[in-house]
């Protein structure tokens, strides 16, 4: 456990637990750390390493302060700091685990370094191109007009225009002490209305946790979203190819409201490396079946 000066004034927090193969888990968010992900893998067997991506959890300084300075918060400082862990720790080669947004960074990070990467087991998948922004901030909205429509009137009436204004719209406001809370609320009802509506969804998920770390992630997550992620449009899938002979299992949920299916199954047309494993009953928020194939997934690689 640690706290890894990585530049910029930013410390960002590590900690690992087990022996034997490194194993890095890769939150989702961006702004939401998974605590707990290490029940997922054999401790006699893996050497399972968290962190703590910029602003949240016990990295510090932390987005709830009003004072800090997002702007060395993006895509590209996440994966230099995943790389520098790597070194500080003497790891040759990681498998890679994480879902949601962690799927996102996990494969703009093994692009990058395919040569640090053994395998890689993704969930609730993602790439993080802007048909899949758009649709999660939009276009499930078909589903929800109610919820979108209060999503939407959250921001100042002069950001309503387009999806684009909007998320620009919350990222001023939770960048703003005195409109950060409110901001932060009306971001999480939304996200809690499109997870909470999936199968075995929790209504709560989003807006059930103490106010520093709910306003952390919407403010970390409207700086984000407001700037595509940081990333070429479509560039992951694009790059996908550089993922050749690198082992992956895609573990989706067919119910996946948050994340359609089609992203993963993209992925494996470029990627023929990787096995995509659909979950009938599972949303975006998982079920047993869903755990049980993450289970087996790091039991397929833990002694390769």
């Amino acid at each position: 456990m640690g706290m890894l000066d990585v530049g910029d004034g930013n410390l960002v927090h590590w900690e690992e637990t087990g022996e034997g193969k490194p194993a890095l888990v890769v939150h989702g968010g961006p702004g939401s750390p998974w605590p707990g992900a290490e029940r997922y893998f054999d401790s006699a067997r893996y050497r399972v390493i968290r962190i703590d991506q910029r602003g949240c959890g016990n990295s510090r300084p932390h987005a709830a302060d009003p004072a800090t300075d997002m702007r060395p918060n993006t895509t590209e400082h996440l994966i230099a700091d995943m790389e520098r862990l790597r070194e500080h720790l003497g790891i040759e080669k990681w498998l890679l685990f994480g879902g949601s947004w962690g799927s996102t960074l996990i494969l703009a990070y093994a692009v990058r370094f395919p040569h640090r990467v053994s395998e890689i087991v993704l969930v609730g998948v993602t790439t993080s191109r802007w048909a899949e922004i758009e649709w999660l901030y939009q276009g499930v909205g078909r589903f929800l007009p109610a919820q979108w429509e209060q999503f939407r009137d959250g921001v100042r009436e002069e950001d309503r225009t387009d999806l684009r204004k909007i998320l620009a719209g919350y990222a001023k406001l939770m960048d703003d002490p005195t409109t950060r809370m409110k901001a932060a609320t009306d971001w999480a009802r939304w996200e809690d209305a499109v997870i909470g509506h999936e199968s075995n969804g929790k209504p709560d998920s989003y807006s059930d946790q103490p106010p520093d770390d709910l306003v952390a992630m919407v403010r970390i997550c409207a700086h984000y979203f407001a700037n595509g992620m940081w990333l070429d449009d479509g560039i992951i899938l694009r790059e996908a190819h550089k993922l050749a002979g690198i082992p992956g299992v895609l573990i989706h949920g067919r119910l996946d409201l948050s994340s359609p299916l089609d992203t993963a199954w993209r992925l494996t047309k470029s990627w023929p490396d990787a096995d995509l494993r659909v979950v009938d009953d599972a949303g975006h928020t998982g079920s047993e079946a869903m755990r049980a194939e993450m289970r087996a997934a790091l039991e397929r690689f833990e002694k390769s």
